[in-house]
């Protein structure tokens, strides 16, 4: 069953296990500028929105200069808008632009720019209780932050939340954050994460893990 449970997890960072950061052009470093745009990352991805979608808007703010919370806020609101439609993120554009000019001033107000002085004593919930702080940042989008610097931020693992699980479910993997921890290689569990999310939204997905997974 260990074999079996290994193969389907494998499986899973083979063929679809791509985080969305890397997917964004973000190189995760535990640095404030690799943080702040996994935070504007999963703001956009939190909207009801594809993921696609969401990607490309973060993709456009950032080749607009949009880096750096001190650059996000020194933007026009109308930059923001203009980045934001360039990646098609019509739907919500002006409200998010608000948002993001208001969340870069907030954690350049209280941590100077800096995510890492958000975590200081903080176990998992009252870092999410502190993310949700920012404009734009509900449960899903502290729950989607999390998942992604897991990596860099090793405190905070083995995070996996909800959906991830309900994707591990869906191609017979246990719902055990501990257990689908053991089941890949050292600093996998993000890309794990990351394509157990993929796999819940799309049933297609699914099988083609499992048969890939059967050889």
């Amino acid at each position: 069953m260990s074999a079996k449970r290994e193969a389907l997890a494998h499986a899973v960072v083979e063929r679809c296990g791509q985080t969305y950061a890397e997917q964004a052009g973000i190189r995760l470093r535990d640095t404030p500028a690799a943080l702040y745009q996994v935070l504007v990352l999963a703001h956009l991805l939190s909207a009801r929105i594809k993921a696609d979608v969401a990607v490309a808007a973060a993709r456009a703010l950032f080749d607009a200069g949009m880096r750096t919370p001190a650059r996000m806020a020194e933007a026009t609101w109308q930059q923001r808008v203009d980045a934001l439609g360039e990646g098609h993120y019509r739907r919500y554009d002006e409200r998010t632009a608000t948002q993001l000019g208001d969340g870069a001033q907030l954690l350049l107000d209280r941590y100077g720019g800096d995510l890492r002085r958000l975590r200081e004593g903080a176990d998992p919930g009252e870092v999410a209780d502190r993310l949700r702080e920012f404009p734009g940042i509900g449960p899903l989008g502290a729950a989607i932050f999390l998942r992604e610097v897991q990596g860099v931020w090793p405190r905070y693992a083995p995070y996996i939340d909800g959906k991830a699980l309900d994707g591990a479910e869906r191609v017979g993997l246990p719902r055990s954050p501990k257990a689908l921890d053991r089941l890949v290689r050292r600093g996998e569990l993000p890309q794990l994460t990351a394509g157990l999310v993929r796999v819940a939204l799309d049933k297609r997905l699914a099988e083609d893990v499992r048969s890939l997974a059967r050889g």
